[in-house]
């Protein structure tokens, strides 16, 4: 999906859940949401992403140690390992959420899904190949030519909030 997704974790997300929360771009939890890798405790693996998420987001002896253990991790613990963005008050979770919805939305979207695209092919990449002049213009000429650039250029210039359109 080009588009940044965000998830506002607000209960407890296990297995399935756990796997699809972490594919998301972004992630906030309310203080009493958990997250619980219980696979290996109900006698399967996680099938739906987490041996993919996890190694790549918290490396391999914290990915492992979730996993074999089948541990359920407080919002707490989930923010001190990098597995959420935010962890805020149960009450606060979902107008925090449209919050950072809103911040993403205000910026240029071709830029913004661009960006996302870059990233997710970063992923496999090395820094040198990743960063060589041919993946950064297939990326950025499209965009100097949009409407959205010339008006993020616009609005720099006059010192005020860009207008993005999406053209």
């Amino acid at each position: 999906m080009e588009k940044p997704t965000i998830c506002a974790l607000n209960g407890a997300a296990a297995g399935y859940g756990m796997d699809t929360a972490l594919g998301c771009d972004i992630r906030i939890m309310s203080e009493s949401a958990k997250l619980a890798a219980a696979f290996v405790k109900r006698g399967i693996v996680p099938e739906s992403g987490g041996t993919w998420f996890l190694p790549r987001m918290l490396g391999w002896a914290k990915a492992a140690e979730i996993i074999f253990t089948g541990r359920t991790l407080s919002a707490k613990e989930s923010l001190d390992m990098g597995l959420t963005n935010h962890v805020v008050p149960d009450a606060e979770l979902m107008s925090r959420a449209r919050a950072l919805a809103a911040e993403i939305a205000s910026n240029a979207p071709l830029a913004v899904q661009s960006a996302k695209r870059m990233m997710r092919v970063g992923l496999s990449e090395n820094f040198n190949d990743h960063v060589h002049v041919h993946h950064v213009f297939l990326q950025l000429l499209p965009l100097m030519r949009t409407q959205d650039f010339r008006e993020g250029l616009a609005s720099f210039l006059e010192k005020r909030p860009a207008d993005f359109k999406g053209r």
